[in-house]
C-alpha cells in the first residue's frame, strides 16, 4: 500500500524501501527492515437490554504498543552497547527516534516519531556455512508511543 503527501504534490507515491531511522546518540542507523509501527484502541462491547439489532461498541483506552523491530546488517556496535547497557542495568537510556520515509525526489516525506524507546531484545545473525546472505542483527524496542508527523 502506498501513501501520498500533499508536501510532495498529489502524484508522489512512497515505497517501503526508502526509509531511514534517526536516533539521538546512535550514528549508524541504516536499517533493512522496520516493523511494529502500530497503534490500536481497545473496543468494549455493551449489550443494552431490549436492543436486539446491534451491540454498542465503545472505545476504551489505547492497547499497549507492540515492540518496534529493527533489522540491519552488522555495521557498528552502538546498538549492541545500548542493549547491553540496558541488560546489565548500567545505563537505562530511553531515546526518542524517528522513522523517515522518503519520496522518489529524495526528500523526506513522511515521518513517525517514537517516544522513549528502550531495547529489550537483541537477535544476532544466523550463520550457515553454505549461505550467501548478509549477516543481519535484530533489535526490539519498547516505547511509549508513535506519532505520525508529516
Amino acid at each position: 500500500m502506498s501513501a501520498r503527501s500533499s508536501m510532495d504534490g498529489p502524484e508522489v507515491l512512497y515505497t517501503t524501501y526508502r526509509f531511514w531511522v534517526e536516533m539521538s546518540g546512535i550514528t549508524e542507523a541504516a536499517f533493512a527492515e522496520c516493523s511494529g509501527l502500530q497503534s490500536e484502541i481497545e473496543v468494549l462491547d455493551w449489550q443494552e437490554g431490549g436492543v436486539n439489532e446491534y451491540v454498542h461498541r465503545l472505545t476504551a483506552r489505547a492497547k499497549p504498543f507492540p515492540n518496534l523491530v529493527l533489522k540491519r546488517g552488522l555495521a557498528s556496535d552502538e546498538l549492541w552497547v545500548w542493549y547491553h547497557d540496558t541488560l546489565r542495568g548500567r545505563a537505562i537510556r530511553r531515546q526518542n527516534l524517528s522513522i523517515i520515509l522518503h519520496g522518489y525526489n529524495g526528500m523526506p516525506g513522511l515521518r513517525w516519531d517514537v517516544s522513549d524507546a528502550l531495547p529489550v531484545k537483541w537477535i544476532g545473525p544466523q550463520f550457515k556455512a553454505e549461505g550467501k546472505e548478509v549477516a543481519v542483527e535484530t533489535i526490539e524496542l519498547i516505547h511509549h508511543g508513535v506519532v505520525r508527523a508529516t
